[in-house]
């Protein structure tokens, strides 16, 4: 046998080969095209799911949140606060406010509230907006709610809390600049109650009045409002 007659070699061979090479290749491409188009609309999807949602006014109102066409400034007033330092309208400056009033012989209303804010305040430091967020209790009853007693009262929801009382005459003049009214209930001797609003005003870091949130209150709408809020108007 003659050991240098070439093998029978069909001429195509390397034709075909370099054409499923070529085959091969533009799958791959197209696989990979494909591949980033879906994770571009996944990535498109989920930051559109994570961004917060903007209610209208009028959506807002229909979940007990009322927003005024123009923010309300504040007449000048001196407070204290629990530390039994002047509380004054500098210290609603620089952060958003959540303001409730209240007082601390409260039985029910106030103890509520309390710990939903605290509940919705937890909340949002884990986002966006709790880090300049202040949640503000506003005494109703000056004559029991001393600032020691407000000390207590507020660390035992959140040592974050604010609580603040005064005189009289000061605490009714904020209240009513806020439009929330509050009374003392006859009779009942020292254990008397007062009678007051439950709503939440919110105030702007300009120490403006923005609207408030009616009651009764729930978390999870208090949270959608107030990220609505933060999102449409910082």
């Amino acid at each position: 046998m003659d050991t240098d007659t070439p093998l029978n070699v069909d001429p195509a061979q390397p034709a075909l080969q370099h054409l499923a090479s070529d085959q091969k290749r533009n799958i791959i491409r197209t696989v990979i095209v494909v591949v980033v188009f879906i994770t571009s609309i996944l990535s498109l999807f989920v930051y559109r799911l994570n961004l917060p949602v903007v209610l209208s006014d009028e959506e807002l109102k229909k979940r007990g949140v009322f927003l005024f066409e123009k923010v309300r400034s504040f007449k000048d007033f001196s407070l204290l606060d629990h530390n039994n330092v002047q509380f004054t309208t500098e210290n609603l400056k620089g952060k958003w406010s959540m303001v409730f009033f209240g007082f601390t012989y409260c039985p029910d209303i106030c103890p509520t509230t309390m710990a939903l804010l605290n509940r919705f305040y937890t909340k949002q430091l884990e986002g966006d907006f709790g880090s300049d967020l202040q949640v503000v209790m506003v005494s109703v009853d000056p004559a029991r709610d001393t600032p020691e007693k407000l000390l207590d009262y507020v660390s035992f929801f959140n040592r974050e809390f604010i609580g603040v009382t005064g005189e009289f005459l000061e605490l009714h003049r904020f209240a009513t600049q806020l439009n929330i009214p509050f009374k003392k209930v006859p009779g009942g001797g020292e254990n008397y109650q007062v009678e007051h609003s439950g709503n939440i005003a919110i105030l702007n870091p300009q120490g403006h009045y923005v609207g408030f949130f009616r009651a009764p209150h729930e978390v999870s709408k208090l949270d959608l409002a107030y990220t609505s809020i933060r999102s449409s108007r910082n």
